[in-house]
């Protein structure tokens, strides 16, 4: 595949920065990235898992070069912003006076506002705030992006073909991030749960541990690979497991009569107020 990407940096390449990286590698989209990461050992460890990508790829050790985010800012026009939240602020002040005109700045910290970033960059810079969930490491994700005051159509789309390399990608507007967080970043907690309760019930019906995880795992990645592979909607799905008067009918009787859509509506709900006192510094 073409490079179509421009040059790209990741400042802070930890759990989900790494997950990007690992995106824009198996793409082959990536023509320049640069990655910081305080220790030496783990910056070694990125440059030989990406010996083999097309991209090429510096890894800086900040124990090594302690301005590394300042160079790496100014050898990108868009720069991930992936340390944790508290961080953020003084690492835009790092940067702020090194980066290249018309660079678009992605946020990947949970709660940290476009406002802020905005207040710690240059007038008229350009700021987006992404909100991209665990399944980034399978090239499975889902991630929110919202753009911030300055960012043109053509800078969303770039940023968005970014996101693109490790899954699906939805534009909401900031308001909307929080909510989208109790669905999709959230998420994956809600279906492992779920999983681990399935597995308990098996081992509950006399199962040894392995084969109740066996079952009960595969039988998510399983469904979940149906879904995906038809593209049908899931009730269509559901309604052909569930014969009339069968087993499944019954077990999902019992599932419907437990309120199901009330407990998720709770959950998310009990998420969103947790979000914005998180964003509000409780």
């Amino acid at each position: 595949m073409a490079h179509s990407l421009p040059s790209i940096a990741i400042l802070g390449a930890g759990s989900m920065g790494g997950a990007i990286l690992q995106g824009l590698l198996a793409s082959g989209r990536a023509s320049r990235v640069t990655v910081t990461n305080r220790t030496r050992a783990k910056a070694e460890a990125l440059t030989d898992a990406a010996a083999s990508a097309s991209a090429e790829l510096e890894s800086i050790a900040l124990e090594v070069e302690p301005e590394g985010n300042a160079r790496a800012a100014a050898s990108a026009d868009i720069v991930l912003i992936g340390v944790k939240p508290g961080m953020v602020p003084d690492l835009l002040d790092e940067i702020a006076p090194h980066l290249r005109p018309g660079a678009r700045v992605v946020s990947l910290a949970a709660g940290v506002t476009i406002a802020t970033f905005e207040a710690h960059l240059p007038a008229g810079a350009i700021v987006l705030r992404s909100m991209p969930n665990t399944p980034a490491v399978v090239g499975k994700a889902v991630t929110g992006l919202a753009p911030g005051s300055a960012a043109a159509p053509d800078d969303v789309a770039t940023v968005r073909a970014v996101f693109e390399t490790c899954g699906a990608v939805i534009e909401v507007g900031e308001e909307q991030i929080d909510a989208l967080s109790t669905i999709s970043g959230s998420g994956p907690a809600y279906v492992f749960l779920l999983v681990e309760e399935l597995t308990k019930a098996a081992v509950a019906k006399g199962f040894g541990e392995a084969d109740a995880r066996l079952m009960a795992e595969q039988t998510f990645i399983g469904a979940a690979a149906l879904l995906d592979a038809t593209g049908e909607d899931p009730a269509e799905l559901r309604r052909r497991v569930t014969s009339p008067k069968g087993t499944t009918e019954r077990a999902v009787a019992v599932l419907q009569d437990a309120d199901l859509a009330g407990v998720f509506g709770r959950a998310t709900d009990a998420a969103l107020v947790r979000a914005k006192e998180l964003a509000a510094g409780a």
